[in-house]
């Protein structure tokens, strides 16, 4: 939406290149620094796959952003990082697409949005 927020610095390891490749069986770690544009009592992360113009919900083991890294109510103009980890599971397929993770507050707007592309594989 129109409140949405800025990034500020992105690290995803291990990553040195784009695509990423994802292996399978592993968990990708990502840590996003960010200053918030708005006030926020709670945090949740959505994490999408981008495939063909779908969003395919990606599912995370810590969906609350509270306890990856961030110190809550969340404050207009503060600085946070954000951690956690993407599980990449065997059974996933071994494709190409976009991993679109988004950081929301308990009314869903937008405190982060964060693409990059991805390939799985075994």
């Amino acid at each position: 939406g129109p409140n949405g927020g800025g990034t500020q610095e992105v690290n995803g390891s291990p990553c040195p290149t784009q695509p990423c490749q994802l292996l399978k069986g592993t968990s990708y770690s990502i840590n996003v620094t960010f200053a918030s544009k708005i006030d926020s009592q709670g945090s949740k992360a959505r994490v999408y796959g981008e495939m063909l113009h779908v969003d395919i919900p990606f599912p995370i083991p810590e969906p609350d952003g509270c306890k990856s890294g961030i110190q809550c109510p969340i404050q207009k103009g503060h600085s946070y990082s954000y951690l956690n980890k993407l599980p990449v599971k065997s059974e996933y397929p071994s494709i190409k697409l976009i991993v679109k993770w988004e950081l929301v507050d308990d009314q869903d707007q937008m405190l982060f949005c964060w693409k990059i592309p991805v390939q799985i594989t075994s």
